[in-house]
C-alpha cells in the first residue's frame, strides 16, 4: 500500500496503523550493539533487577524507530522526500521484552514549500503496548511529495 501524497493528508486526521511487533530480547540487544550503547539498564539483567523496573527496559530510541517503521506503510511509503525533524520525544512508560508495539499517528499541520512542488506534514505519532499503555510520543516532520508535481 502506497503511502500518501501531501494533498491527502488532512490536518486533524488519525491513522492507525495496522502493523505491529513483539519486541524480542535480541532486537533491544542488536539495537543496543548496533548503535554501541552499553547501557546496563538495557542489557544486564542482574543491574536492571535491581532498579525500579525489576528487569531489563528496551532502548528508548529502539521503540521511537520502531513507531516510525511501524507508522510508514499508511503515511509516507514511496511518498517521503525525506524526513525533517522528530520533536518533543517522550517516553512516559518502559517497554519490556515481549511487548507488543502498536501505533497511531494525528497529523497536526501541513504547509507547502515555498516553491509549491512539495509539501511539509507534522504529524503526532503514539507508540503503545498490548496493554494500551502510551510507551512513546513524538512528532515526525517530513517533506512530502505532491501528487500533482
Amino acid at each position: 500500500m502506497p503511502g500518501l501524497y501531501y494533498e491527502e493528508f488532512e490536518v486533524g486526521e488519525t491513522i492507525e496503523h495496522e502493523r505491529t511487533r513483539t519486541v524480542s530480547e535480541s532486537d533491544n540487544q542488536r539495537f543496543c550493539d548496533m548503535t554501541m550503547n552499553q547501557q546496563p539498564l538495557h542489557l544486564d539483567a542482574e543491574f536492571a533487577g535491581d532498579t525500579e523496573f525489576g528487569e531489563r527496559i528496551v532502548n528508548g530510541l529502539y521503540t521511537m524507530s520502531l513507531a516510525v517503521g511501524v507508522s510508514i506503510p499508511e503515511t509516507t511509503d514511496g511518498t517521503i522526500v525525506a524526513n525533517l525533524s522528530y520533536d518533543g520525544v517522550e517516553h512516559p512508560a518502559p517497554v519490556f521484552h515481549g511487548d507488543t508495539i502498536s501505533a497511531r499517528s494525528t497529523v497536526t499541520d501541513k504547509r507547502e514549500t515555498s516553491d509549491g512542488e512539495r509539501g511539509v506534514v507534522t504529524m503526532r505519532v503514539e507508540a503503545f503496548n498490548q496493554d494500551g499503555d502510551l510507551v512513546c510520543e513524538f512528532e515526525r516532520t517530513v517533506l512530502s511529495l505532491k501528487r500533482d508535481a
